[in-house]
Parts: C-alpha cells; sequence; structure tokens
C-alpha cells in the first residue's frame, strides 16, 4: 500500500507542477483536473478515507445547495468509477522495478542552457531560435528561445551580453524517457532577398531569409 500511495504522490506532485506553470491551454487544463480529482478519490478509496463527491467539472459539491436526490446519483456515479479503476489497476501487471524507477526519479525537470557566443559569418542580423526536438517522432516538444544577433557579432540588445539564459521548463518522466532530445538552433537572416546585391537601389531591408540550423544532443 505504501508504494501505492507513493506512486500516486508522484503523479500528483508532477500534474500539480503542470498546473501551477500557466502554460496549459483551457482544454488540457480542464482535462488534468479531472485526472487530479480522479487520482485523489481513488487514493482516499485506498486509504479507506470518506468519498468526496464532486460535480462534473471536479469540483466539491455543497450539501446545502445539492438536493439530496442529486447527491445520491453523484456519490453513487463516483462509486461506479472508483470501483472499475480499481479492477483496471488490479489487472495490470507492472514490473517492481519500472515503478521504482518512475517513483524515484524527480517528478518535473528542467534544463538550463546559457548561450556565451554565437560565431556564423552572415553579413546581416540574424534571429536565433532554440527548442528541444524529438527526433525519432520529428517534432518539437518546447517552445522556442528567441535571441536577436546583431551583424557585427553581437546580440542586438547589448546589455543581455553574456547574459542569455534560458531554462526549459516543466520536462517530466515521459520526457526523460525519450530516446534521444535535441537542442536546436535554426537561425533566420533579417535583411537583404540576395546577400549578393550591392546596390542599395535594388534591395530591400528587413526580408527573413532561412539561413541555417544546427543541432546537439542534450538529453
Amino acid at each position: 500500500r505504501f508504494q501505492q500511495v507513493q506512486s500516486m504522490m508522484c503523479d500528483l506532485m508532477e500534474w500539480r507542477s503542470q498546473l501551477l506553470s500557466g502554460t496549459l491551454p483551457k482544454d488540457e487544463l480542464k482535462e488534468l483536473k479531472q485526472k487530479v480529482t480522479s487520482k485523489i478519490d481513488y487514493g482516499n478509496k485506498v486509504l479507506e478515507l470518506d468519498l468526496t463527491v464532486r460535480d462534473e467539472d471536479g469540483n466539491i459539491l455543497d450539501p446545502d445547495k445539492t438536493s439530496v436526490i442529486s447527491l445520491f446519483h453523484a456519490h453513487e456515479e463516483a462509486t461506479n468509477k472508483i470501483t472499475e479503476r480499481i479492477k483496471e489497476e488490479m489487472s495490470k501487471d507492472q514490473p517492481e522495478y519500472a515503478s521504482y524507477c518512475r517513483m524515484s526519479s524527480s517528478p518535473t525537470h528542467s534544463l538550463y542552457v546559457f548561450v556565451r557566443n554565437f560565431v556564423c559569418r552572415i553579413g546581416e542580423d540574424a534571429e536565433l531560435f532554440m527548442s528541444l526536438y524529438d527526433p525519432q517522432k520529428s517534432t518539437i516538444i518546447s517552445e522556442n528561445y528567441l535571441v536577436r544577433w546583431g551583424s557585427r557579432g553581437f546580440p542586438k540588445e547589448v546589455d543581455m551580453l553574456n547574459n542569455l539564459k534560458v531554462v526549459f521548463t516543466d520536462l517530466g518522466n515521459k520526457d526523460l524517457s525519450r530516446d534521444k532530445i535535441y537542442l536546436v538552433c535554426q537561425i533566420v537572416r533579417v535583411g537583404r532577398m540576395d546577400l549578393r546585391d550591392s546596390n542599395s537601389r535594388k534591395y530591400t531591408q528587413g526580408l527573413r531569409r532561412p539561413f541555417g540550423v544546427a543541432g546537439t544532443w542534450c538529453l
């Protein structure tokens, strides 16, 4: 029972950090809240505690504002859901070592990146987009960190020199279980249509063109 409750507490701590991050869209936020309340109710059943009756959004029903019949139906429905959940958990045959590895790891993780320099002969301003990339699924799994780099080899914001730092947060056990994670930097040139244009009357300014990409294995 201790290992069972410990596993549930690890899940709840991971989901709590996701709720507090404020980065989830509305539909995912509602779905995650329902998972949290369902896990809490299931844990109370395992510990033989009282069952909390909730509405569809996971809010606790007020007995002073809810009829007895509605409370009875909500209690009956919650009991049936928890019973089905217990049957599902009992039917699972997970190895003990897998459960131990998941519980012994930290619920959430972060990746700290410090950009010290950018060396690439472009000749014009550039925008650097850094993100985490899963090569197996060919998808980006984080938001982009933008660095605006000047044509003279320094950041556009001079006060950001030696202070270009970013933390990729909310990396859960699912992310760490990926085969590989790369830190990818996409380079976008900002300036003329063609670098070979030398006549100022022909070229325009401020055009954004893909210039290059770089990547390194990080996790």
